[in-house]
C-alpha cells in the first residue's frame, strides 16, 4: 500500500471525522476536564498517524500506529462513560464507538501490511 500524503490515509480521515463530531456533541458539556481529554484523544489518533508517515519509515510508522489505536482505545472508552453522565444520546453514543472499532481495524490492517 503506496501513499503519497498521510490525508490518503482512510483511517487518519475517519479519525478527522471522529474528532470533528465529538467536538460538536461535547461543545455544551461543561465538564471540562472530561471534554478536553476525549477531544485530546481523538486528536491524538489523527495526529499520530500524520506523524507516524512523515517520519518516511515504516518502523517508526508502525510504532506511532500503535499508538494512534491506543488513543481511539481510549476515546472509545470513554465514550461509554459519556453516556452514562448523560453527555452525549445514546445513539449518537453508540455510532461513535462502532467508528472507534472500524478506525481500530483499519489501523491494525495497516500495522499488518507494513
Amino acid at each position: 500500500m503506496k501513499f503519497n500524503s498521510f490525508e490518503e490515509i482512510i483511517s487518519w480521515a475517519k479519525g478527522k471525522q471522529l474528532t470533528l463530531i465529538i467536538y460538536r456533541e461535547l461543545v455544551n458539556c461543561h465538564d471540562f476536564s472530561f471534554r478536553d481529554q476525549i477531544q485530546r484523544a481523538s486528536i491524538s489518533i489523527m495526529n499520530n498517524i500524520a506523524e507516524g508517515f512523515e517520519r518516511k519509515g515504516n518502523k517508526e510508522f508502525r510504532n506511532f500506529l500503535y499508538i494512534a489505536k491506543g488513543s481511539c482505545a481510549e476515546v472509545r472508552s470513554m465514550l461509554y462513560l459519556s453516556h452514562d453522565f448523560g453527555y452525549l444520546d445514546k445513539n449518537v453514543c453508540q455510532q461513535l464507538i462502532y467508528d472507534t472499532i472500524e478506525i481500530s481495524k483499519l489501523l491494525s490492517g495497516l500495522i499488518k501490511t507494513l
